[in-house]
């Protein structure tokens, strides 16, 4: 009965990825790719790989479900090289086919979030920005619409593009000593990597024109007041304790049951954030739950009589 019961489940989960796919929701499904001419894509990918240095690192554990990625350029306090820009694009396309993924935490190396572009990429890279800002802009709206609750640990400096990349993160912890500041105006441009369209979705129209025009860099308290980040790490941790506090906070808040069911709620959010029409959405809705109730997840909930535990 047992290997029974473990073949079914199989097959349960292995329709529910078809299912879900032909709703067209799915990350990775015609949701996202109708807006990318992708063919650009591919011909701006194949110049930012020129740009190297640095590398951006990705481990998946199945057992937790919960991916790490690792901006790795710890010399130049992080900041993201073309070759860092394509790999993380890579990895992003890993964690959308993750059966098994629940939760993802973006991290800087060495106690630095991101300070944003390396300066010696950008100063070759000068007649790329429009091409560079494409493929950041697709690659980002993949991060914000995995179907995984994802976190930026926002540690030491997040700063000008560091501090636009933690916007493409569902929620952000921050470490007490961290500073994070949107200083592009200080470096004679604008927002780059999505960050002024990712704002106002998440702060409003007054917030983001107040953080955007004065340049400001926020302590962790501004930060929290200003509702930019969702926690405030204890005092006096090392990096790496702060690292697995923040494991610990995703993991206990947003990674306690189903990778199934998390991922469908998390796409369905997503589904109905980026649809205005509430018919559609609550359609889209109604086609997510019809296909988990009576699943193999309730049933155990029901038999476990779990509901007011």
């Amino acid at each position: 009965m047992e290997i029974l019961l473990l073949y079914l489940h199989r097959i349960t989960k292995m329709v529910s990825r078809l299912f879900i796919n032909a709703l067209g929701w799915w990350p990775g499904s015609r949701l996202l790719s109708t807006q990318v001419n992708h063919q650009n894509l591919l011909a701006i990918r194949n110049e930012l790989v020129k740009f190297e240095g640095g590398s951006v690192d990705l481990e998946m554990d199945d057992n937790t479900g919960i991916a790490t990625i690792l901006i790795n350029n710890p010399a130049k306090r992080n900041s993201l090289s073309g070759k860092m820009m394509v790999e993380m694009a890579d990895h992003i396309t890993q964690l959308e086919k993750w059966s098994k993924g629940k939760g993802l935490i973006l991290v800087g190396k060495d106690g630095h979030f991101c300070s944003g572009g390396d300066l010696a990429f950008v100063k070759q890279a000068l007649h790329f920005g429009e091409e560079m800002a494409a493929f950041q802009h697709h690659t980002l709206t993949r991060l914000l619409n995995l179907p995984l609750v994802s976190v930026a640990l926002l540690q030491g400096h997040t700063l000008g593009g560091g501090a636009e990349l933690s916007t493409a993160c569902d929620f952000r912890v921050v470490s007490p000593t961290a500073r994070v500041g949107f200083v592009q105006a200080k470096m004679g441009v604008t927002t780059g990597w999505g960050a002024t369209t990712r704002l106002v979705h998440l702060l409003g129209r007054k917030k983001t024109l107040d953080l955007l025009c004065s340049a400001r860099v926020l302590s962790a308290d501004d930060a929290l007041r200003m509702g930019l980040v969702e926690h405030i790490l204890p005092h006096s941790l090392t990096v790496t304790q702060e690292m697995a506090e923040c494991t610990s906070w995703l993991a206990s808040n947003y990674c306690q049951f189903d990778a199934d069911i998390l991922q469908a709620t998390k796409s369905s959010v997503v589904f109905s954030d980026l649809h205005a029409d509430i018919y559609t959405s609550l359609s889209n809705e109604r086609q997510v739950f019809k296909h988990f109730w009576g699943g193999p997840a309730q049933k155990a909930a029901l038999a476990a009589k779990i509901k007011h535990k």
